[in-house]
C-alpha cells in the first residue's frame, strides 16, 4: 500500500511520490478509467468538488444483472453514490464488473464518516483493487473492491437545488 492511512500519515512527503512511480510501473496493467482517475491532477485534491476525499456515503447498490435463457448468466455490478464535500453534488463511482468485495465496518451508527483515503492497485490479473478507507473520529470502515474498472461521474447540484438546500439550512 502506499497512500492509505498508514503510510500516508508516516510518511506523507515520500507516499504520493512512491504511489506515482508505482502507477507508472504498472500502467500497461491498469483499467484505463482506473488509471485515468489515479493519476488525475484533481482526483487526491480535496480542493475540487468532484473528489470523494472527505465526502458522505448517500448508498452503494450491489446489483446482479443476468442473461441467458433463464438468467443464469450473472455478473455483480457497484455502484457508489456520494455527497461531495462540498454539499454540491453527487459523485457517482461504477465498477461495471465486480469479481469480489469486502465491506469491513467497525462503528456505523452515525454513518461511514467522510471517505478520508482511497487507493488504486492492480492484482496478478491485472483486475483492479480499490481500497478505501473511511473515518470519522476514528476509522470506521475499510472497503476492497475488485473490478474489472471505475467509472467517475460528477453531477452537480443546480442552482434551484443549491437555493434550496441554503433555505433548509436557513430554517435549522
Amino acid at each position: 500500500m502506499y497512500i492509505l492511512a498508514p503510510e500516508r500519515d508516516l510518511y506523507p512527503m515520500s507516499a504520493f511520490a512512491n504511489y506515482a512511480e508505482y502507477l507508472e510501473q504498472n500502467r500497461a496493467r491498469f483499467p484505463p478509467s482506473a488509471y485515468a482517475l489515479a493519476t488525475s491532477d484533481w482526483y487526491f485534491d480535496s480542493f475540487i468538488h468532484h473528489a470523494p476525499h472527505d465526502a458522505w456515503l448517500e448508498s452503494i447498490v450491489i446489483e446482479e444483472p443476468s442473461s441467458g435463457s433463464r438468467r443464469e448468466i450473472r455478473e455483480t455490478a457497484i455502484t457508489i453514490k456520494l455527497l461531495g464535500a462540498y454539499h454540491d453534488g453527487f459523485i457517482e463511482l461504477r465498477y461495471p464488473r465486480v469479481f469480489g468485495f469486502q465491506l469491513t465496518t467497525i462503528e456505523i451508527t452515525k454513518g461511514h464518516g467522510d471517505w478520508r483515503y482511497d487507493e488504486f492497485r492492480v492484482d496478478e490479473e491485472g483486475r483492479l483493487i480499490h481500497e478505501i478507507q473511511w473515518s470519522a473520529r476514528e476509522a470506521t470502515a475499510t472497503w476492497l473492491i475488485v473490478a474489472s474498472d471505475v467509472h467517475h461521474r460528477w453531477a452537480p447540484f443546480s442552482e434551484e437545488e443549491l437555493k434550496s438546500l441554503f433555505k433548509q439550512t436557513e430554517d435549522v
